[in-house]
């Protein structure tokens, strides 16, 4: 059995329309703060593609109008479960731009816990978002992703470990300094920018760094600015297989 919903957000970034167009609506733009590895063909008609940990889901864009509005759908499943996004760009003064986002579509039976997650989500994906176009305007970043499972550890043990590997205070705080040397990367040093009971966030010189942490499973999804990046997600894997060990 499905059961509709719809979550409607709404922010005031700081960069201009054609910048926030290009964040949201370009697949290296995407890459830069949201999840996996995207692709966008650029009109109505077109596909919108997401790769995470070897998984592709597809989109149809359903609205492509450059500067104001963007809407994707995805494939209704056998069940009848979709989900639909829908982006509404407005300037502001002061070289700001507000940002509308509605996600809606139908969820299947475990409907209750997959909405309250997709609820929590998204305002860290905009502060993610924020943060990207704060920091790091006109950069791409390069997408890194990693999982750890370790099924049996709690929640709280995990998020522990990866407190002690980054020097982080428990519970992690926004404006906390973190520190570490992973192997095969550069040493990595800066500040906690989002912090709740699920995730972490940290924004260094050249990279914008999340660490989720639930009962048995531990994801991490970077965003890296500097150069020579093609062996960062490799050496990220590792790093969090050492601390998870």
């Amino acid at each position: 059995m499905t059961h509709p919903f719809e979550i409607e957000l709404e922010t005031v970034l700081p960069a201009s329309p054609d910048e926030v167009w290009e964040a949201i609506a370009t697949g290296p733009g995407l890459d830069s703060w949201f999840m996996g590895r995207n692709e966008l063909d650029p009109r109505e008609g077109g596909t919108a593609a997401m790769q995470i940990g070897g998984h592709r889901e597809d989109a149809v864009i359903t609205a492509y109008e450059p500067g104001r509005r963007l809407a994707t759908r995805t494939a209704t499943a056998e069940d009848g479960r979709f989900m639909a996004f829908e982006y509404l760009i407005e300037g502001r003064a002061g070289s700001a731009t507000a940002l509308r986002v509605v996600h809606c579509g139908l969820l299947g039976d475990d409907w209750e816990d997959e909405y309250d997650a997709l609820r929590r989500g998204w305002p860290f994906h905009l502060h993610t978002l924020r943060e990207y176009l704060a920091h790091f305007p006109g950069r791409t970043g390069t997408p890194v992703f990693a999982v750890g499972s370790v099924p049996g550890r709690p929640a709280e043990e995990l998020r522990a470990a990866l407190a002690d590997a980054l020097a982080l205070p428990l519970p992690p705080a926004v404006g906390a300094r973190l520190r570490a040397e992973p192997a095969g990367l550069p040493p990595l040093e800066g500040e906690v920018v989002w912090a709740d009971a699920e995730r972490f966030a940290a924004r260094t010189a050249d990279g914008l760094y999340t660490f989720h942490h639930s009962a048995g499973l531990v994801l991490m999804f970077h965003h890296l600015f500097g150069p020579h990046q093609e062996d960062a997600e490799p050496a990220w894997q590792q790093w969090l297989a050492g601390v998870l060990a």
